[in-house]
C-alpha cells in the first residue's frame, strides 16, 4: 500500500508499485482531470503537482510518491469551490477550445506562477512545454499574465 495526499485528502492505494501515477489517479481513485496523451512525458496532458512541482504523471511510478502531496486540476480550487486565480484567468481569457490538454496547462501555469509571479512571454514559453493541438498558446500566455495581475491585486 502506498499512502499520499491527493488534493488535500489522504489517499491509500494498493496497486502494483510500478503502476504509473496517471493510471492510479484515473483507475483507482476516479480522478479524471489528468489525461493520457502520449505516455512518454512529452505532451503535458497528465501533469500534476507533486510536492509543488509540475510533473508528468504518466512516468511516475506509484511507489515513488509515498508520503507525497499530489494535486491534480481538481485540487486547484479552494475547499469552498472558489476557483484558483489561474482557473479564473483561464475562463476570463476563454483559453480552451477542445479542452483536452487544459488540465495539464493549468497545473504547469500554477507551478510557474508559484516560482515566478510575473513571468515574461519568453519565461512562459520556456516553462510551459505542454502541447495544445488547438493552438491556444496566445490565450494561454494572456491567461498567465492575467493570473499574475490578479495575484498582485
Amino acid at each position: 500500500m502506498v499512502a499520499f495526499t491527493l488534493n488535500g485528502r489522504p489517499a491509500d492505494v494498493t496497486a502494483d508499485p510500478a503502476k504509473p501515477l496517471l493510471w492510479v489517479l484515473r483507475e483507482d481513485l476516479d480522478t479524471l482531470g489528468p489525461k493520457y496523451g502520449c505516455g512518454v512525458a512529452q505532451c503535458g496532458a497528465c501533469r500534476v503537482l507533486i510536492n509543488g512541482v509540475s510533473t508528468p504523471s504518466c512516468i511516475v511510478p506509484l511507489q515513488s510518491i509515498e508520503g507525497a502531496d499530489v494535486v491534480t486540476v481538481e485540487g486547484l480550487e479552494d475547499e469552498d469551490g472558489t476557483l484558483s486565480i489561474v482557473q479564473q484567468a483561464w475562463i476570463a481569457e476563454q483559453v480552451p477550445q477542445c479542452g483536452f490538454c487544459q488540465p495539464g496547462f493549468l497545473i504547469a501555469a500554477t507551478e510557474l506562477l508559484a516560482r515566478n509571479p510575473d513571468p515574461t512571454d519568453a519565461e512562459i514559453d520556456d516553462a510551459i512545454s505542454n502541447i495544445c493541438r488547438c493552438g491556444t498558446y496566445p490565450r494561454i500566455r494572456r491567461a498567465i499574465h492575467r493570473a499574475a495581475e490578479m495575484a498582485r491585486a
